[in-house]
């Protein structure tokens, strides 16, 4: 019986990475068309690439609602419902599909909060080997976080030339994941 567990555990790593994997990459192509980031930066040609052949005949589909995409978030949740029914499967749980759904926006809503904490966090590393240098793919992290290092920066102001910024940014964003994700995440599997 263990052996099976095994094989399920690694089922469950698989999909979850292959499909987490991708599902990133649409989500990312979705926040830097919100921010506007430069598309002729070669990760952003990257993203393009990748995430082109789902999203092109989805677009003829569901148009985009103003300037959002909503192609990529009707994607994303379809691609992430499939990886929770494939999990919930393998782990031999029999769900409906209102637990599905909201488990699934659950872990939508997680991946884009640690987006943009691992988006930080690499601001921060970046920043203390080698400040003030540009890079192409620097440069886009620091287009996706504005929105939200801007507040944060706005709200505290640098201490003796030390940025205290992104720690309030990366409290919030911990803090977010808190409160939001896990009750839904808590009320997905009351669901199921």
């Amino acid at each position: 019986m263990n052996g099976g567990s095994y094989f399920a555990n690694a089922g469950v790593f698989l999909i979850d990475t292959i499909f987490g994997i991708y599902i990133l990459a649409i989500m990312l192509r979705f926040f830097l068309q919100v921010v506007r980031a430069d598309f002729y930066n070669p990760l952003c040609q990257a993203i393009v690439t990748v995430t082109n052949p789902p999203l092109k005949p989805l677009r003829r589909i569901i148009p985009a609602v103003g300037k959002k995409d909503t192609s990529s978030l009707v994607l994303m949740l379809v691609l992430q419902v499939i990886s929770s029914y494939l999990i919930f499967f393998l782990l031999g749980v029999g769900p409906n599909f209102s637990g599905v759904l909201v488990s699934a926006s659950a872990e939508l809503i997680n991946k884009a909060i640690y987006l943009f904490i691992f988006a930080i966090i690499i601001q921060i590393v970046v920043s203390w080997i080698s400040p003030g240098t540009y890079n192409p793919i620097i440069g886009v992290i620091d287009t996706l976080t504005a929105p939200i290092m801007r507040p944060a920066r706005n709200a505290v102001p640098p201490i003796g030339g030390i940025d205290l910024s992104p720690m309030l940014a990366l409290i919030v964003l911990t803090l977010s994941a808190m409160l939001i994700v896990a009750p839904l995440r808590d009320l997905g599997r009351s669901l199921l």
